[in-house]
């Protein structure tokens, strides 16, 4: 698909849905080359794959801010990253196989254990992390 068509049909997703920020929809396929780097060999992802990935590439990005920037954009949980990738699916910007499903998203895992747990533990210990402030003269 060419920049053109791409965009064409990322404005009539955006027309047609307007549950999700267009920045979620460029996450979503960041997060799926994200994942395809990682595998061994290029293959088709399957939904708990770009789960993972999705998972993954958030926390790299965001780090504890992860569950607060998509939440801005509209995505609360699994099922909304099933949509995004079905909406772009159905506009030819994604391809899927025959088994592959929106139901592959439902489930997932837990925002809150997902994007807020990885940064609990550092606070419990009584570790904090430095501010440009608390740095050594």
């Amino acid at each position: 698909m060419n920049k053109t068509d791409h965009a064409a049909a990322m404005r009539e997703i955006l027309r047609e849905d307007s549950r999700f920020a267009p920045e979620a929809y460029r996450f979503v396929q960041e997060a799926l080359h994200f994942t395809m780097r990682a595998l061994p060999e290029r293959r088709h992802v399957s939904g708990a794959e770009l789960l993972e990935g999705i998972r993954k590439f958030a926390l790299q990005e965001f780090g504890p801010m992860a569950k607060t920037v998509l939440n801005s954009w509209g995505v609360a949980k699994c099922e909304d990253f099933g949509a995004i990738v079905f909406n772009m699916v159905n506009k030819a910007i994604l391809r899927k196989r025959d088994e592959d499903s929106i139901e592959d998203f439902a489930g997932g895992y837990d925002f809150d254990t997902a994007f807020r747990k990885p940064f609990e533990a550092g606070r419990r210990s009584g570790t904090r992390t430095r501010t440009v402030k608390d740095k050594p003269n």
